[in-house]
């Protein structure tokens, strides 16, 4: 097989399939978004703005963990990249619409952190500059200017690539990479800081950010892993392909899945073995009063379960099961999400509102639909890529 046999349009048959997808997607978010609302003046704005919080974390993980991966696979190369590559630009693609999905929370910012001035609070000096709303929101600012950047040029980049072809393109797109990569590192870090652990700025981790970024590379390639899948039965993805392909990012998902454990555990340890008051009422609240259920749920589900199957070496070359992995793994990040944010607002115990279900809803349904008229828009597979011939080599020889 060579690049020349092989059309990477999007057939009219897919198309029409990815329509319907689509179609299903925004239907699901339309009456996601349509009930959150109701619910905001239903049920409370405080309980909307708390589900909307971390709904939205998992959003972002969507934008950015793809496009992360992407800028990864320019700095180390190999076949693995390239089949996700037009999957994560389109992902990349989504952050306009992901930038105007912070509009609430902007507006919620009294409802969800305590140090807004109307609240009156009595933190130490460093905090309270750290924490004005001015600088808060010129930090989320920067945030979305360099992703946005990012997303920008590297979806430019590639176009100009498929239209002219030549490794220059290319080039400045592997060039671009290293750097992107330690701007969505520290801009992720100092995220996570800014919008989760400012809704209790007396607690604080070292090891939070890190998790967050390991949640985040998590959450894109299984993501990207759920996708490939599900074109892989239906051309051109069905040219393209190859068990091989699967096994290697199936490599990569375990790695995470260990990863994630490694800062989980890392994170627990640190402040156990401290037993400091200003650190452990984090946990506390995590482990009992019905979270500790939760949290069990998240060391089996989110780890013991996915680390045994990803072991297998035939089951991350079978593709309906490593999508069905794939799959339970997101659950589990919603489910991380939810642990890691929600008491804080919950003090007293475990408890969930139908807003934490239709704030989920919405945002996914709405994002993936969008999502998808991305991905339609260019071929799945970029035809002008440098060593594409070993590419589509990679686990047929």
């Amino acid at each position: 097989m060579t690049p020349q046999t092989v059309d990477f349009r999007i057939p009219a048959q897919l198309r029409s399939e990815m329509r319907r997808w689509r179609n299903g997607a925004a239907a699901v978010g339309g009456l996601g978004a349509v009930l959150t609302a109701i619910g905001m003046v239903a049920v409370s704005p405080n309980q909307f703005y708390r589900s909307y919080l971390w709904a939205y974390i998992f959003i972002l993980g969507l934008s950015l963990g793809p496009m992360a991966w992407l800028m990864l696979q320019y700095v180390t190369g190999g076949a693995w990249g390239a089949v996700i590559r037009r999957p994560a630009e389109a992902a990349a693609r989504t952050l306009p619409l992901v930038a105007l999905m912070f509009l609430p929370i902007l507006l919620g910012m009294n409802n969800l952190y305590p140090w807004m001035p109307v609240h009156h609070p009595a933190l130490p000096a460093h905090q309270a500059q750290w924490l004005k709303p001015g600088f808060f929101l010129a930090r989320a600012a920067v945030y979305f200017a360099g992703w946005l950047l990012l997303a920008w040029l590297f979806n430019r980049w590639s176009a100009e690539e498929d239209r002219e072809g030549g490794a220059a393109a290319h080039r400045r797109m592997g060039k671009l990479a290293g750097p992107g990569l330690v701007f969505w590192g520290l801009s992720v870090s100092f995220m996570s800081i800014d919008w989760i652990l400012s809704v209790k700025p007396e607690w604080f981790s070292t090891m939070f950010p890190l998790l967050v970024i390991a949640g985040q590379a998590l959450t894109g390639m299984a993501f990207l892993i759920a996708l490939l899948v599900l074109l892989s039965f239906r051309q051109p993805m069905r040219e393209v392909l190859t068990p091989r392909h699967l096994h290697d990012l199936g490599k990569l998902l375990l790695a995470l899945v260990m990863v994630w454990a490694y800062f989980s555990y890392s994170q627990f340890l640190i402040i156990w073995a401290g037993n400091l008051p200003e650190e452990i009422p984090w946990y506390q609240v995590r482990l009992n009063h019905g979270w500790g259920a939760l949290a069990l749920l998240l060391v089996i589900g989110h780890f013991a379960l996915p680390f045994g199957l990803l072991l297998s070496r035939d089951l991350k070359r079978n593709f309906k099961l490593l999508a069905g992995i794939a799959g339970f793994v997101l659950a589990m990040r919603l489910v991380d999400l939810y642990w890691q944010i929600t008491p804080y607002f919950r003090v007293t115990g475990f408890g969930v509102s139908w807003l934490d279900f239709t704030a989920p809803a919405g945002l996914v349904g709405i994002w993936l639909a969008y999502f998808l008229k991305q991905l339609e828009k260019r071929p799945l597979v970029a035809p002008n890529q440098p060593a594409l011939e070993e590419v589509l080599a990679h686990g047929r020889e």
